[in-house]
């Protein structure tokens, strides 16, 4: 094996910790938002997710999506300021936080694996400069 193929798996393994913390800052907003509730004639917080594209040199960032597929929660509390006075229904964030407790596991134990992926490159950079040492 190259240098040169060490030094790009350390460019993948890099790749793959931004994109996974990139990952856990939205799953963490998702959870603060969870239970946001819309102010009248406005739509609730809706779950955003990563999009993630393959590239030459590991991982990239594509954007940001939101999640229109499921609708936004809505329940009656006549208690909550911005409660429909005719019906009492307010509008809520459409985020399961147990879905991102899940997701964020995921990420979380992928940032782990990037990890023991570089510092084991690292190591094998480390043991090829040593064998030309006397």
């Amino acid at each position: 094996m190259r240098i040169g193929s060490l030094a790009n798996a350390l460019q993948y393994s890099t790749s793959g910790l931004t994109a996974e913390r990139f990952r856990m800052d939205i799953i963490s907003s998702n959870i603060a938002n969870a239970n946001t509730v819309a102010r009248p004639g406005e739509d609730g917080y809706r779950r955003r997710g990563v999009v993630l594209n393959p590239t030459d040199t590991g991982v990239q960032i594509a954007g940001v999506d939101e999640d229109f597929t499921r609708p936004c929660l809505q329940k009656v509390d006549w208690s909550n300021p911005y409660h429909d006075p005719i019906t009492g229904m307010v509008t809520t964030s459409n985020v399961d936080p147990t879905m991102e407790m899940v997701d964020m596991i995921g990420a979380s134990r992928a940032y782990e694996a990037n990890i023991a992926a570089f510092n084991t490159t690292k190591g094998m950079i480390n043991n090829a400069l040593q064998i030309g040492k006397i």
